[in-house]
């Protein structure tokens, strides 16, 4: 039973392959490594024989006394090692060294199996921690009884309070014996609840509210599983993007752009709403417009523009908004009269000119796509300071806008001067064409371990991982 708390505090701690080996043996080491990956398999595609060998070699390692190693006989051992490294390979993720995988030595065999993505380890150490957290602890429901805020009493407050620690959010020391009949919310809890906030994409304002309990319900073993699918996803992904590129999370609602394989701009962004989602893809960003005007898409003018027309029809004026009939020709009314047409038919093409207050802002990021969606600004620029930022028609509204303009300004716009020349125009639109297109991508991943290596996980808004294991299968 030591022997096991040893080899499992060893696996929490992170340490590489090489301290391992010294603490318990190449083999045993080996072994545990094998158990890993077969754990974070099964969690993403639980059939045979990733479930069958996990379950086998966990429950041998936890009750035996023999060494970890004399589980498994040697070919069951290249068995399994084949069908992980077919994994890896079925899902375009590089392995250490595939002509290892059937080294006669275990311990070579097992490192040349590793894939080679960074923070594999953590992540592995994470599910581990999550999938042991699962066996220990029960995860029964928690009920929203009503906000709940710092400096009242409750007598859910001891329950948060363990679960909390248990995710490693709650630091301060807690004896859940002692504490089972406080149920005051102090400022440490607080401080604790704020941080899984800000894990969850949540606001943090330190109110327990619907969304931090509908958190708080998530079980370990989901969050494993979370961890673990889009640990795959992201893998595979990025393993075919290069060193300068432009990627936004879509459930993040987060930018990143990269340059020398260095974060250049981080920016938050407003994405689609659930029911006009931004589209998953990628692309080339080909030209910077500045000043741009906004051609109203037909779908928009429908439900966005004519219900606000009808009730007051000085609004496309008052919005600088110019109206065009199918042969081009611009077309004026006075405020009645728009309101009237507003009600039936609207046979016009509406564009908003350039300038403050226009809804594209001053800058827009053109990439070809068959939905139409490109990165814009905008003008209310008090939407970013929220934390559920699906607002959007489809397109995205970067924060950082005027940062990214610049650096395209100085890396990729062929006419640098005439870029400077019209800084100071507003109401002018100009296109600038680029020596390099940048690399766009548009992804969707919930989970992921930070540059800390801390648990990240955000809302599905888009109900893409109801069913996670059908839609990496769908995949391949």
């Amino acid at each position: 039973m030591m022997r096991t708390i040893v080899l499992f505090i060893v696996l929490l701690s992170g340490l590489a392959m090489s301290s391992m080996s010294s603490a318990v043996g190449r083999a045993d080491a080996a072994m545990i490594s094998l158990i890993q990956q077969a754990q974070l398999i099964s969690l993403v595609e639980p059939r045979e024989p990733f479930v069958f060998y996990q379950q086998r070699l966990e429950t041998e390692s936890e009750s035996n006394a023999q060494p970890v190693f004399d589980s498994l006989s040697k070919p069951e051992f290249y068995e399994l090692a084949t069908a992980i490294a077919d994994f890896w390979q079925r899902h375009g993720i590089a392995i250490r060294a595939p002509q290892s995988i059937h080294d006669p030595d275990i311990f070579t065999a097992v490192m040349a199996l590793e894939p080679e993505v960074d923070g594999y380890l953590q992540l592995n150490n994470r599910i581990r921690y999550l999938t042991w957290l699962a066996k220990q602890h029960q995860w029964r429901p928690l009920h929203f009884i009503g906000l709940l805020k710092p400096g009242q009493s409750a007598s859910i407050v001891p329950e948060i309070t363990e679960r909390l620690m248990w995710l490693r959010d709650y630091s301060a020391e807690y004896d859940p014996a002692s504490s089972s009949k406080v149920d005051y919310y102090d400022d440490t809890l607080r401080s604790a609840v704020m941080r899984f906030q800000w894990r969850h994409g949540l606001k943090q304002d330190g109110i327990i509210g619907p969304d931090t309990i509908r958190w708080l319900n998530r079980t370990p073993l989901e969050r494993a599983k979370l961890l673990a699918f889009n640990f795959i996803e992201r893998a595979q992904y990025m393993s075919h993007v290069g060193d300068r590129y432009l990627l936004i999370n879509i459930p993040a609602y987060e930018m990143v752009l990269v340059d020398g394989a260095q974060i250049a701009l981080r920016s938050k962004v407003i994405v689609g709403k659930p029911y006009r989602q931004t589209p998953i893809l990628k692309g080339e960003i080909s030209n910077l417009v500045l000043n741009p005007s906004w051609n109203v898409p037909r779908k928009l003018v429908k439900y966005d523009l004519l219900p606000k027309v009808r009730q007051d029809g000085g609004y496309l004026s008052r919005r600088n908004f110019q109206a065009f009939n199918y042969d081009g020709q611009l077309v004026t009314k006075t405020p009645q009269e728009w309101s009237d047409v507003a009600r039936g038919r609207f046979p016009y093409r509406l564009v908003q000119k350039p300038g403050v207050g226009n809804t594209l802002g001053r800058y827009k990021f053109f990439f070809e796509n068959p939905y139409s969606v490109y990165l814009h600004d905008t003008s209310d620029k008090g939407l970013f300071a929220r934390s559920d930022r699906a607002l959007s028609s489809g397109c995205i509204r970067i924060e950082k806008v005027e940062q990214l303009a610049n650096w395209m300004a100085s890396y990729l716009v062929s006419d640098k001067q005439t870029w400077v020349d019209m800084q100071i125009e507003r109401n002018k639109t100009q296109w600038f064409a680029f020596d390099h297109k940048l690399p766009i991508h548009l992804v969707y991943w919930t989970s992921w371990l930070d540059g800390q290596n801390i648990a990240q996980f955000r809302d599905d808004i888009y109900n893409r991982n109801q069913n996670i294991t059908a839609t990496l299968h769908a995949k391949y």
